[in-house]
């Protein structure tokens, strides 16, 4: 053991799993669905953790791959989603009964933030005895959403651009009964509207989607301010109102709806625009419409880092909170004069479905910052580069710290200027970044101790940090990360009970200098490494990304064709027993060709033909254009992602 190990073994602190809860942050943004156990694994727990056992991720982990799928995996818990629609609801009850609040709540859930079928049909189902609706926003979603709801008394709102074919969509579905609203979005829908319900022989139920003064803070505050896309101005709405009393239709007029943002980090944000909208709503009253809803959009944070702060990730609000902001909102602009309360309308989509989703992956390789150790006996150099370098590790201390930071890049860059004119050889030039590597660790150690680090000392620090390689494709599982710089809480889901002892970033397997992690969540600040372990020969390392459930399966793209992944689906039981109640293969390698347009019969007869042409020119024979003819047609059956053998 050396010096620095016997330091550490006497200063450092047993690890215990409360040092990796702390660590990971996972009390802070785990909503109480999920924690870590005894045993150091990542465990769920469904129906919140004082309502149930906890199911280890790296248990299902084993067994997803013992049933013979690969990772990565997208696991959805069908239970979170179910209390997260009934935490949503239960929360609103309590707060108008507190409030006496006369008017009720009816939950939408937006398809767009994850349409993937069985998250609307685990929708449908929790949904149905909160009559919890859908919002769809394409003629697509329209028909998935008619299709899934199976609930009358739940409400579906029909937003987004509506061409005639949409209109019918959805005069047919309130013709079936459904409590189905026409949101006019831009001022030219409202003539089509009209004019299809009078050809089908409908009555409309309609609203109207206003653009907000109020602008929330975050990555989507252009969805409000009068620079916002949708929705109508004061004078539009002006013109709405004349053109539906011109066609004695007024009371077809029922709902005001507005939306200022996906993700609002800041509470005072929700009630600026809850107030200003009720005001609108106070006046479309007066002029006479027949209004009973008032939708109020997303915007339901999702608390990302653990912060419970306004930063982008974050929020600095309980849902209690929200819901009370909300209704007292209400309550007091609609309360001076005495207008009726309005069924409240949210949609919710992140909150709801993000919790919901977890992404496995396994580590395939480490590229490690530690360096080789440094040779007991070094010849000396012609041009006097190591003998400086080893000057300048000898000289490190707290005093000489910037001084030895300048130095050791210099010589670096010295040492590959060297090298390019040819006056070192590789080996040279290997010894000194060799070198080089030791002090800028040693430095890094000094500066550790420091309470203010020196910039050039905090940016040598990001050099040092390991890559681990995740066999997942960031921009197909979480394109957010490359996109907008979203921030998801990823750690281990097992050996806890361990301490991490390597800071490292996150690559990804799509050989692209984006493809990678390199900002994590921290309660109290973005941090720019993530502690990890060592691995082990005998056994996959698995991480989980957590929070995806909002937007990232939808949002993927094919890049360096990586198609979607494997999808595992489980029911939990109150005893702590669960069910695989759905999986779902991940793309193929034919899967994702044929989405670009290739004709994968017609790949199969070219690479025939080259085969038969390498036996003419004698490069093989027969029998090895079998073997490669067979490997050709299992690459084309396999999954996009590294396969174990």
């Amino acid at each position: 053991m050396n010096k620095r190990d016997m330091k550490e073994s006497t200063h450092v602190k047993k690890w215990e799993i409360d040092d990796a809860a702390e660590l990971y942050g996972i009390n802070h943004w785990g909503a109480d669905y999920f924690t870590i156990n005894e045993g150091g694994d990542v465990v769920v727990t469904p129906f919140g953790r004082n309502n149930g056992p906890g199911i280890s991720l790296y248990a299902i982990a084993r067994e997803v791959e013992e049933r013979g799928m690969s990772m990565p995996v997208l696991l959805r818990v069908e239970n979170i989603l179910g209390s997260q629609i009934k935490l949503l609801h239960e929360t609103f009850r309590k707060v108008i009964r507190e409030t006496a609040y006369t008017g009720e709540y009816k939950g939408v859930y937006p398809i767009k933030v994850n349409q993937q079928e069985q998250v609307l049909e685990a929708v449908s189902e929790f949904g149905r005895e909160f009559n919890h609706g859908l919002e769809a926003g394409s003629k697509s979603e329209l028909i998935a959403a008619i299709s899934m709801l199976n609930n009358r008394n739940a409400c579906l709102i029909c937003n987004g651009y509506k061409d005639e074919e949409f209109i019918d969509l959805g005069l047919y579905a309130i013709k079936m009964g459904f409590q189905c609203f026409f949101v006019v979005e831009v001022p030219g829908e409202i003539d089509l509207i009209i004019e299809r319900a009078k050809y089908l022989g409908v009555k409309p139920h309609l609203g109207l989607r206003i653009k907000l003064s109020t602008q929330a803070e975050g990555h989507w505050t252009e969805s409000g301010g009068d620079a916002s896309v949708f929705g109508l101005n004061m004078s539009h709405v002006v013109d709405v109102l004349d053109r539906l009393k011109e066609e004695d239709m007024l009371d077809c007029l029922q709902l005001l709806h507005y939306h200022i943002g996906s993700q609002i980090p800041n509470i005072r944000d929700i009630r600026a625009g809850a107030m200003e909208a009720c005001r609108i709503y106070e006046e479309l009253v007066r002029e006479g419409a027949n209004m009973s809803y008032i939708d109020l959009g997303g915007g339901l944070a999702v608390d990302y880092d653990g912060s419970q702060t306004n930063y982008s990730s974050s929020r600095n609000y309980s849902i209690e909170e929200y819901c009370y902001d909300i209704v007292e909102s209400i309550i007091t602009v609609l309360g001076k004069n005495k207008i009726p309360h309005p069924t409240i309308i949210t949609e919710s989509g992140r909150a709801i479905v993000a919790y919901y989703s977890v992404l496995l992956f396994n580590i395939l390789d480490v590229s490690s910052h530690v360096p080789p150790p440094i040779p007991k006996d070094i010849p000396p150099s012609s041009n006097g580069l190591v003998e400086n370098l080893l000057s300048t590790y000898d000289m490190v201390s707290p005093k000489d710290i910037q001084e030895c930071c300048n130095d050791a890049l210099y010589y670096r860059n010295q040492a590959r200027q060297l090298f390019k004119h040819g006056q070192i050889n590789i080996r040279e030039r290997a010894l000194a970044e060799n070198l080089v590597r030791h002090i800028l660790i040693k430095i890094s150690e000094v500066g550790a101790q420091f309470d203010h680090i020196p910039k050039d000392v905090s940016e040598i620090t990001k050099l040092l940090y390991d890559v681990y390689y995740g066999n997942f494709s960031l921009f197909q599982s979480l394109p957010d990360v490359w996109a907008i710089d979203q921030i998801f809480p990823i750690m281990p889901i097992h050996r806890l009970k361990e301490r991490p002892v390597h800071p490292a970033i996150i690559s990804d397997i799509t050989c692209d200098c984006d493809g990678k992690i390199d900002s994590f969540p921290d309660y109290s600040h973005e941090k720019k490494s993530l502690m990890l372990h060592d691995l082990k020969d005998d056994e996959e390392y698995y991480l989980g990304v957590f929070l995806v459930g909002a937007y990232q399966e939808t949002l993927g793209d094919l890049h360096n064709l990586f198609g979607d992944t494997n999808v595992v689906s489980i029911h939990a039981q109150e005893d702590g027993s669960y069910q695989f109640i759905r999986e779902l293969e991940g793309d193929s390698v034919s899967d994702v060709l044929a989405y670009v347009e290739y004709d994968v019969r017609s790949i199969k007869n070219k690479i025939k033909q080259l085969a038969e042409d390498s036996i003419q020119k004698g490069f093989i024979t027969a029998k090895e254009r079998k073997s490669i003819l067979h490997s050709f047609d299992e690459g084309l059956r396999g999954y996009t992602y590294f396969e174990k053998e």
